[in-house]
């Protein structure tokens, strides 16, 4: 169960890797970076990043049970139905999102915690370089074992 820093060591050894961080989707702040950051300042990615992830999790178009009855922090309370059906809706409101630029690829995957955060990993992949189905498979897999705290 990797820790900040050696989750982003392993986000960085993917193929075509440039840059990665752990970031507060609630508060834009960045818990952890590594690598280049696509403008040159790891915080304002961080910030950026954290609105995309905001609105993602946020509007039903994405994320209709966020919305819908659970907020961002854990499910509403409600009538025993409800409560069934949002045992199967544990965990983010979004699984990752993924934006493509003409140079790279951005993925933001969210990670599930035993208390209520608001965090995602983020990657900066190369398009040339990177592989984005990899890519998105392993950052899956380290927001899964990620220990935070």
């Amino acid at each position: 169960m990797p820790g900040i820093d050696a989750c982003l060591q392993e986000a960085m050894s993917l193929p075509g890797a440039r840059g990665a961080a752990i970031v507060d989707w609630t508060s834009g702040l960045a818990l952890g970076t590594a690598g280049e950051s696509p403008g040159g300042d790891h915080e304002a990615t961080a910030a950026e990043t954290a609105e995309l992830a905001r609105a993602a999790a946020e509007y039903t178009a994405f994320a209709p049970t966020a919305a819908a009855g659970r907020s961002l922090s854990g499910p509403a309370g409600g009538t025993d139905a409800e409560t069934d059906s949002d045992d199967q809706d544990k965990g983010p409101p979004v699984e990752d999102l993924i934006v493509t630029s003409r140079t790279g690829y951005h993925i933001l995957s969210f990670v599930e915690t035993t208390f209520d955060s608001s965090v995602f990993l983020y990657l900066w992949l190369d398009r040339d370089t990177g592989n984005l189905a990899l890519a998105r498979l392993r950052l899956g897999q380290l927001a899964e074992r990620l220990v935070l705290g």
